[in-house]
């Protein structure tokens, strides 16, 4: 695991919680030799784990489209900062570099980004590792709606199980880091929803 790409707010959301485990994560990905791929904006959680990653020593590498280079404030202190054309890109760009995939809290951008690549490790066009930091259950929502897919047939819990879980960042990357992706046959994916 040397590179994880960090989805989250622009914002720094309400409260002190939300900033405070982005700079916990940026700690501990600085501390274990991690490099940090994230969005390049340096305001909210962005900027915020971006910073302690640097102040620590650590690598980081910023990628955001040129449209959004002002809207999103770019972190241009940065050392490895991407400008690219389009949202699309920049998500390609960061699956392409990274070895796995966290979610702290932020908005549609953060949410839109995270279930992409969750998408992909289902159809298995990655097998890296997917989490979130579940700060102060901000995502305990989601989580719930994520068991009803199962529960409603639309996911398998072998999927589900996919999507690392925990509320501390130096557990979430010890679970990355035992990480084993699951391959599904999606012949047999598809006979066993039929059949449930």
């Amino acid at each position: 695991m040397q590179k994880i790409c960090v989805f989250c707010g622009s914002s720094p959301g309400k409260g002190t919680q939300y900033k405070a485990a982005a700079i916990a994560l940026g700690e501990k990905l600085a501390e274990q030799k991690i490099g940090l791929i994230y969005g390049g904006a340096k305001v909210g959680l962005m900027g915020e784990i971006a910073k302690t990653v640097l102040d620590r020593g650590g690598s980081v590498t910023g990628i955001i489209p040129r449209a959004l280079v002002k809207k999103e404030v770019a972190f241009t202190d940065l050392p490895d900062l991407r400008i690219v054309n389009s949202m699309h890109e920049r998500k390609a760009l960061m699956s392409e570099l990274s070895d796995g995939f966290i979610a702290l809290p932020g908005g549609l951008g953060t949410i839109e980004e995270l279930f992409e690549v969750l998408t992909w490790a289902q159809l298995g066009i990655h097998q890296k590792p997917c989490g979130i930091l579940n700060v102060a259950g901000y995502f305990d929502a989601m989580i719930a709606f994520l068991d009803k897919l199962v529960h409603e047939k639309f996911m398998l819990e072998a999927h589900r199980q996919m999507i690392i879980v925990d509320d501390k960042a130096d557990r979430l990357l010890e679970k990355f880091a035992n990480y084993t992706y699951a391959e599904i046959d999606k012949a047999k994916w598809a006979l066993d929803l039929k059949n449930s």
